[in-house]
């Protein structure tokens, strides 16, 4: 199993939409894949599911938020088993570690989105989570045991689901930002690849990703070097690799005046060409996957998903479906049915770029 993330220091780059597809792809190449909403704007929820969906994960949660153990003892043995019999968010698989209470017990069942996929929803309150996590941060030194089952709880529950379920790859989900929560994610990760749009704020992300990266390593060989074995055993054996990264939302070249080997526009093309160069400025080439230098100086799968979409991504989202399974939708509304089956071909071409992705994705995590 291999823990991958998606991670850029810029929002609005297409990061749950460029998330939600490769996991369909990848599952669709065979791959059993489970993911894990980390971002406490729970956008990949709300892209994967209908708002009644949420709420009835949310709402029979409530109480376990609130204080775990007395929502745990409220309902006893039997009506604690029922509730751990559906789907539950992360937050309330990570609550009793950061209630400091008992371990769970008990892995609830993700919710199934197709064979071979499968998610963990998020939910809005996942900011106490990260609390804990910047406040327990320094204990870990010392050897504290709930600073580091906080710090590693994130990889244990993966890993817990992978061992129940089978799963080859599990995808966490992480906000734009540089907090505690993104610090935990990246550094239990085995590998995290950067979307980013061709523009100068992505290129400035990219410079904060690597400056965090750079401290975040320093801190986790500091407490490799101070922890015994036996406390050592939950993190992983090395730090998170970047394996590579891909343009996204390009605007397409439109006529002939210029070109380029991108096929985008030209001021696109002048950021597109200073994002790989900022990466290996930025991000140590020991960090990196051990693939060709040229082949990651590319963006993945030689650019196959780089172009924007314009509004398929919102019908996508509407409609909880991979794009190019919405032209072979049933439940389309009226107006949206005679657009999307009126441009079946460009919805349905979708999934030959994002299985073109994926498959990259895939040979990038054999190599680690």
């Amino acid at each position: 199993m291999r823990i991958l993330t998606i991670f850029n220091n810029k929002g609005g780059v297409g990061k749950t939409t460029l998330t939600f597809h490769l996991a369909y792809a990848l599952a669709e190449a065979g791959k059993k894949v489970l993911m894990v909403d980390l971002d406490p704007q729970c956008n990949l929820t709300i892209y994967c599911l209908k708002e009644e969906e949420i709420a009835d994960v949310w709402i029979s949660e409530d109480d376990f938020i609130d204080d775990f153990k007395s929502a745990r003892e409220a309902l006893g043995v039997v009506g604690f088993e029922e509730i751990t019999e559906k789907p539950r968010s992360v937050h309330f698989s990570l609550k009793p570690i950061e209630d400091g209470t008992a371990e769970l017990g008990c892995l609830p069942p993700p919710i199934k989105m197709r064979k071979g996929l499968d998610l963990i929803p998020g939910r809005l309150t996942l900011h106490m989570f990260e609390s804990k996590v910047a406040e327990r941060f320094n204990a870990i030194y010392s050897g504290d045991p709930l600073a580091i089952r906080t710090a590693t709880s994130i990889r244990t529950l993966a890993q817990a689901y992978a061992e129940k379920s089978g799963y080859d790859i599990v995808i966490l989900d992480t906000s734009p930002s540089l907090g505690a929560l993104n610090r935990n994610i990246l550094s239990q990760a085995d590998a995290f690849l950067i979307p980013g749009n061709p523009d100068l704020f992505s290129v400035y992300g990219i410079r904060n990703i690597g400056s965090a990266i750079t401290q975040w390593k320093r801190q986790f060989e500091s407490v490799f070097s101070l922890l015994s074995d036996s406390k050592r055993h939950a993190f992983p054996n090395r730090f998170v690799q970047f394996i590579g990264y891909t343009l996204y939302n390009a605007k397409r070249l439109q006529g002939s005046k210029t070109t380029n080997k991108l096929g985008i526009a030209q001021a696109h093309f002048n950021y597109a060409k200073q994002i790989p160069k900022t990466i290996f400025e930025e991000i140590d080439p020991h960090d990196m996957v051990n693939i060709e230098k040229d082949r990651l100086r590319e963006s993945i799968a030689n650019g196959a998903v780089i172009h924007g979409h314009n509004t398929l991504p919102a019908m996508a989202q509407k409609y909880h479906l991979p794009m190019w399974m919405l032209p072979s939708c049933d439940s389309l509304d009226g107006g949206d049915a005679s657009t999307i089956r009126g441009n079946r071909q460009i919805y349905e071409e979708t999934q030959r770029n994002y299985r073109k992705f994926a498959l990259d994705v895939i040979s990038r995590l054999e190599a680690l």
